[in-house]
């Protein structure tokens, strides 16, 4: 007798994160509508909670969703006298009468469609976050509004606002001509960097941080001769190496110049380097690639003091060349105080403008406490642990940046 494997709805809900958005995209690019889709594929997901218990996972379950996803879908719009001409046009795309067990396994372009709609420039920063959490992260809108602080109401509405839009400007279903692909790989590149971030930050109950490094590999695989797409992977899985040692066991940040190293991920480290390597005989820098490579001679180093800083710096001197910003200025100032002193690199950070960011008074004030400078740093102190991103990192900067190097 054949035992069925075990799924339980904790299960489905990994399959969900997993498969819903190549799901909802494949939706999408037959109905050409973002509510049909999401509708449909949440409709699956709930019939295969209910049916897959009993009769163990299909064959193929993305495909499963997708196929039961869309006659759930021909079934509403049937219903619906809004619906039929939607169904109309989607029916001279379709094959006729799949059955439920087909392998649909979505072509890997029904992904990066979706991606690219949801980073469109005619989007905000913030609804191509939010879109691209919803439909290619399988996050729900209360996941959303959590990762964002704001309420669930307010981001269902923000959703709703940028589903409008998308509609109003015409904004196709289908990857970027040429023309169009440098424009929106930086606005998906950004996003998922942005993604990361926030996980890194503690934002939502969900792993943030995986999600954006799934998308990444998605990106990365889809678009293998775009090398920044492989530096933004590189990037967050270097970073993502060190994830476990920024805090202690009792939950305090622990700096990157006190990290405990053995606590550092090896085989995230090895897969980044690879991929920096790779890039290095492209010969095509970037951006991300060179945050990728900084960030690799960091994870080179056993300890913090033998770390090569003048390497650091000179990766940093080229990314100031490429990304000439603030932001980049004050991480290089970081490098600079490690070759040529705190007092070099204080001069350089007092002349950037970034008033209210966290972590340009954190290095002020790390600088000062260099310096010798007690009450000057314990100001800069103050200001940063007020807009400190995490309660740990607020805790830390409120002690002074105990242990910090």
């Amino acid at each position: 007798m054949n035992r069925k494997p075990d799924v339980d709805e904790a299960a489905v809900g990994r399959i969900f994160r997993a498969e819903s958005g190549r799901s909802v995209s494949a939706l999408i690019g037959w109905f050409g509508d973002i509510d049909v889709a999401e509708d449909a594929v949440q409709e699956a997901f709930a019939v295969a909670v209910r049916k897959w218990p009993q009769d163990g996972l299909p064959p193929n379950p993305g495909g499963w969703i997708t196929t039961t996803a869309r006659k759930r879908a021909i079934d509403r719009l049937r219903r619906e006298a809004r619906g039929r001409q939607l169904l109309g046009e989607a029916a001279l795309l379709a094959a006729p009468d799949d059955p439920v067990e087909e392998d649909v396994d979505t072509v890997p372009d029904d992904r990066l469609r979706l991606m690219f709609t949801c980073c469109h420039p005619a989007l905000s920063l913030e609804a191509r976050v939010a879109l691209t959490l919803r439909l290619l992260g399988g996050l729900s809108t209360a996941q959303v509004a959590d990762a964002f602080l704001v309420s669930e109401p307010t981001m269902a509405q923000r959703l709703v606002r940028a589903k409008r839009k998308i509609k109003a400007a015409r904004i196709p279903y289908r990857t970027p001509g040429p023309a169009e692909l440098p424009d929106r790989l930086h606005a998906v590149l950004g996003v998922l960097y942005l993604l990361y971030n926030a996980g890194l930050a503690g934002r939502g109950q969900v792993d943030l941080c995986g999600e954006a490094i799934r998308l990444a590999r998605v990106l990365a695989g889809l678009m293998p001769d775009e090398p920044e797409a492989a530096g933004l992977l590189a990037l967050v899985l270097l970073v993502e190496s060190r994830r476990a040692a920024r805090t202690g066991p009792d939950g305090s940040f622990v700096p990157l110049g006190d990290q405990d190293r053995r606590r550092w991920d090896v085989a995230l480290i090895d897969e980044g380097h690879e991929i920096v390597r790779a890039c290095l005989r492209r010969d095509r820098p970037g951006p991300y690639q060179v945050q990728a490579a900084i960030n690799a001679v960091h994870a080179d180093a056993p300890t913090a003091e033998q770390t090569d800083w003048p390497q650091v710096l000179a990766l940093y001197d080229h990314l100031l060349a490429l990304a000439p910003t603030p932001v980049v200025a004050l991480n290089r100032a970081v490098a600079v105080a490690e070759v040529h002193g705190p007092a070099a690199a204080l001069a350089l950070v007092d002349e950037l403008d970034l008033p209210d960011y966290y972590a340009y008074h954190a290095t002020r004030a790390d600088l000062l406490r260099r310096l010798s400078r007690p009450e000057e740093a314990a100001a800069a102190y103050a200001r940063a642990a007020a807009a400190a991103p995490t309660d740990a990192e607020r805790i830390f900067l409120e002690q002074g940046g105990r242990g910090a190097r």
